[in-house]
């Protein structure tokens, strides 16, 4: 009976679709309708020199595949002890790798005032000895899943039954296989696992190409309860913690 369960709640889902597409941003109100998180293909590492303080690493773009030697060199060539961090996302097991170097050489993370770290860019952040989420700063989360593209769902569906229990094994054995990396990563980064069952875990997995309708912003309650931030916004304005403005997004 479970396979049989499994294809009607997948073509539910596939019915959902439109719905969810006329819906857009409006389906998760907690969030801006376009954060800035950088649309730079492959995350950027630049030094940020400030004036009486410490330089800082700014860490903007996509977590691509190759993202790990380019972070390495970058702090090898750091004489600071903080990141700041925007990112849409991409690679969650790059990113999951990112976040122990990060912890492995003590860096702080720091999501500065207009800046969105969304994703994939959780692991960087929460890799960080001490975090901070700066008021005006977003932590935006969401459902892990095996593949966010329906129209690779409805593919695999419209092939045949076969082609539908087979998408629907491989997805059930990796989404479990993330669920317990993000587990353990979490546990290791002093992150309370409710922030998995209690936030991540109650968003929709899959949308239509546009990740406003599955994605979740933490408030700065939640940051603190579930000890994302480790060192809770001190009522510091956004203007003093705004980067510089930089060229491009």
């Amino acid at each position: 009976m479970r396979p049989f369960a499994s294809l009607l709640a997948m073509a539910a889902l596939c019915a959902s679709a439109g719905v969810e597409a006329q819906q857009g941003a409006r389906a998760n109100p907690t969030c801006p309708e376009n954060p800035n998180w950088s649309n730079y293909r492959e995350m950027r590492f630049t030094v940020q020199e400030r004036p009486g303080q410490r330089p800082v690493l700014l860490a903007e773009g996509a977590i691509d595949d190759n993202l790990i030697p380019r972070l390495r060199a970058a702090i090898e060539a750091f004489q600071g002890d903080e990141i700041w961090l925007r990112s849409p996302g991409g690679n969650a097991r790059v990113g999951n790798e990112a976040g122990r170097i990060i912890r492995e050489n003590n860096l702080q993370t720091r999501i500065p005032a207009g800046w969105a770290c969304f994703s994939a860019c959780n692991f960087l952040f929460m890799g960080g000895t001490a975090r901070y989420v700066d008021n005006g700063g977003l932590f935006i989360v969401h459902m892990f899943t095996h593949t966010s593209d329906r129209q690779a769902i409805r593919q695999q569906v419209a092939q045949g039954e076969d082609n539908t229990i087979g998408l629907i094994g491989d997805i059930e054995q990796d989404s479990a296989l993330l669920a317990s990396e993000d587990n353990d990563f979490l546990i290791r980064m002093g992150i309370s696992r409710r922030l998995l069952t209690e936030v991540m875990y109650q968003q929709s997995a899959v949308g239509d190409g546009d990740p406003r309708t599955r994605m979740r912003c933490l408030t700065q309650a939640e940051v603190n309860t579930y000890n994302v931030a480790t060192v809770p916004w001190a009522g510091t304005t956004p203007s003093q913690n705004q980067p510089a403005r930089r060229s491009g997004k």
